[in-house]
């Protein structure tokens, strides 16, 4: 197939280019003017300079393509101005689907994330992990990115009522290689390799091979039903704060940090921090946005992609030694 990939320089982007090369298919990668593009350094696809705000010339670079892959985002939990944000999350889908739909493209899969469903109930203490059909409260959307990308999913889901041929796919936390920027995820593993990370907090996230995730967009492309939702996780990967870390220092031998932060600590540190960041412009080292969110332990039931679309389910301790590796002998932080 023939396929448009927007946000191939990014962490997914990259190693969905990867596979999509690997398994013959032609990728035409999106980039904006000066990003960096060492994540598709000996991917043999062809680079496309453009825009999200430029529907025309979209339209135009997709002719001739089979699939589009919308994976592009804007990703930030502190920004002066959340304008920026919601034009490239939510206007940039709509630019990017509906030229996908004007150019012909048979499958076109967006990228959601779990930050749009629904979390999970407390069943005798335990948290129940949420699934695609688990509804959402509006104190779910409790910061602009996730509220950004819930507006993006409704555009994605109001163009497949449509008739559009749209595939929505909602990855969790992703690990792996070629994080170069790097993601929030892939920081905590960063910050844990140069022991910048003194404290944690009691929360948890459904941690997931960053390969798996991209051959689940591959996978939705090739079988997903059109209009539905997919969750990109692993079955075994709703793991605490504290197991992660566990399992850092176990392939590692680092310490992992032993001291809890209490929530209520975190939140007012954050709210101070914030109140700096407003005087300064630099960005908080603890965004209020992050530390809501830690409140919950995100966990999530991929089951329906695993049954539906063959999704793989590499061990998250593999997705996490593949991380430390790739962090170790990219950016040199030795042994």
């Amino acid at each position: 197939m023939n396929c448009f990939l927007t946000g191939a320089s990014g962490f997914i982007g990259a190693n969905l280019a990867r596979q999509l090369v690997a398994r013959g298919h032609g990728v035409k990668a999106l980039v904006r003017a000066g990003s960096d593009l060492r994540g598709l350094a000996g991917v043999d696809c062809e680079p496309v300079e453009g825009d999200l705000a430029q529907p025309a010339a979209l339209e135009k670079a997709m002719l001739g393509c089979d699939w589009c892959f919308h994976v592009a985002a804007s990703y930030h939990l502190w920004l002066r101005d959340y304008a920026p944000m919601y034009a490239a999350n939510v206007t940039g889908t709509r630019n990017v689907l509906q030229a996908a739909m004007a150019a012909g493209c048979r499958r076109i899969v967006y990228t959601s994330t779990v930050g749009c469903i629904g979390l999970g109930c407390q069943d005798q203490g335990q948290v129940v992990p949420g699934d695609e059909a688990t509804p959402v409260s509006d104190a779910q959307m409790s910061n602009h990115y996730k509220r950004s990308k819930w507006q993006a999913e409704e555009v994605a889901r109001e163009l497949a009522a449509k008739g559009g041929p749209v595939v929505i796919v909602n990855p969790s936390a992703p690990i792996g290689p070629l994080d170069i920027k790097p993601t929030p995820t892939g920081k905590i593993v960063l910050d844990f390799l140069q022991r910048k990370l003194p404290a944690y907090l009691d929360t948890g996230l459904n941690w997931v091979h960053v390969r798996d995730v991209a051959a689940g967009h591959i996978l939705a492309a090739e079988k997903g039903r059109l209009g539905e939702r997919y969750i990109l996780g692993h079955a075994g990967g709703n793991w605490t704060m504290k197991q992660a870390l566990d399992i850092l220092e176990e392939l590692t031998g680092i310490p992992a940090p032993k001291f809890r932060v209490p929530y209520g600590v975190a939140l007012a540190a954050s709210y101070f921090d914030e109140a700096l960041s407003a005087l300064t412009g630099r960005p908080p080292k603890a965004p209020l946005a992050g530390v809501r969110m830690a409140r919950y332990k995100m966990f999530f039931n991929p089951a329906k992609a695993i049954r539906e679309l063959g999704l793989p389910q590499t061990p998250p301790r593999e997705a996490f030694a593949d991380a430390v590796q790739w962090f170790r002998q990219n950016l040199k932080l030795g042994a």
